[in-house]
């Protein structure tokens, strides 16, 4: 499978800023679906989608988003549930927003540096959480 992505300039410049020298980005959902996930619930089920920059690819990732910018970006299967294969990706007022064929899918869509961290057993007996 092979999808298209493109992006404005501004959108292009607005992601490389915030990647942070990250050398992989994932088109993920934001849904509390995934591990990169930031929010949850089923009102965003679909409806909600973050860009993650990572170190290197995440194999649950490995749908290519195929684009004229430089970024080494993917997808997972569960996110196709929800995009076609041609997305747009544009910036207006310090926002990305991701369309497709049907129109808007999110207006607001977020970046993520991802920096795992694992919670310690005392962490766990004191009371964080994942």
């Amino acid at each position: 499978m092979s999808v298209k992505i493109t992006f404005t300039p501004e959108a292009s410049q607005y992601l490389k800023r915030k990647q942070d020298g990250k050398a992989v980005l994932l088109l993920a959902l934001n849904d509390g679906s995934n591990q990169y996930s930031l929010q949850g619930g089923t009102c965003t089920i679909g409806a909600n989608f973050q860009f993650v920059a990572l170190d290197e690819k995440d194999d649950n990732y490995t749908i290519p988003l195929v684009n004229d910018q430089g970024f080494d970006l993917y997808t997972g299967q569960a996110e196709m549930g929800f995009l076609d294969e041609n997305l747009h990706v544009a910036e207006q007022y310090g926002m990305l927003s991701l369309s497709d064929g049907s129109g808007l899918i999110d207006a607001a869509v977020g970046v993520n540096v991802y920096e795992p961290s694992a919670l310690t057993a005392e962490q766990i007996q004191n009371g964080a959480s994942c």
